[in-house]
């Protein structure tokens, strides 16, 4: 039964772009295994450009073997796409005014996600970002690559994030359900 869970474990991570590999407990610490990451995701931009424009509801931050992840909650969409854009950058600029916010960290990532702060329909808020200040609810200690975060702007129906990571490392942007995925490698 183990061998059959690591097993599955292993096909998933292997799916998501990670290789994941168990080195014999007299290789590493006794009994415990020892996980291999390879992303082979690059640190080009990426973008998904459909959208259905949901509010944002939360962003939210997670810790993993291989990599830092941060999530972003979109309002019941389903399976309908969410237009994306995540690339470095090497100041972050607020939609509207174009002032810099300064962002912590070794490089910046400017994640623009088609969800702005606000129900479109009615104007209300929705995620209760400011201007230059960290994400509401995301605390980052004990992250390996992520070291700052600071809400820019939700302007024109897209909500503009900036990460401040370690270096330009790799990372992979997905839409899962009604989530975008923006995951950071911890080394090349």
């Amino acid at each position: 039964m183990r061998r059959l869970s690591r097993a599955l474990a292993a096909l998933t991570l292997a799916g998501a772009g990670l290789l994941v590999t168990t080195v014999p407990a007299g290789a590493a610490t006794e009994g415990a295994p020892t996980v291999k990451c390879e992303a082979g995701w690059g640190s080009l931009p990426k973008a998904g450009t459909e959208t259905a424009y949901r509010p944002l509801l939360d962003i939210r931050a997670g810790r993993h073997e291989c990599y830092d992840r941060l999530v972003f909650d979109v309002q019941g969409i389903g399976d309908r796409p969410i237009s994306y854009r995540v690339e470095y950058v090497d100041q972050l600029r607020q939609d509207g005014s174009g002032d810099v916010i300064p962002v912590g960290g070794g490089a910046i990532l400017a994640v623009r996600v088609a969800a702005p702060s606000y129900d479109p329909s009615t104007g209300e808020p929705r995620y209760p970002g400011h201007a230059g200040q960290p994400l509401t609810g995301v605390d980052l200690t004990g992250f390996r690559t992520f070291q700052d975060t600071r809400f820019a702007s939700s302007f024109e129906g897209d909500t503009l994030i900036g990460l401040g990571v370690r270096g330009r490392l790799p990372f992979r942007v997905f839409q899962e359900r009604n989530r975008i995925v923006v995951d950071v490698a911890h080394t090349w």
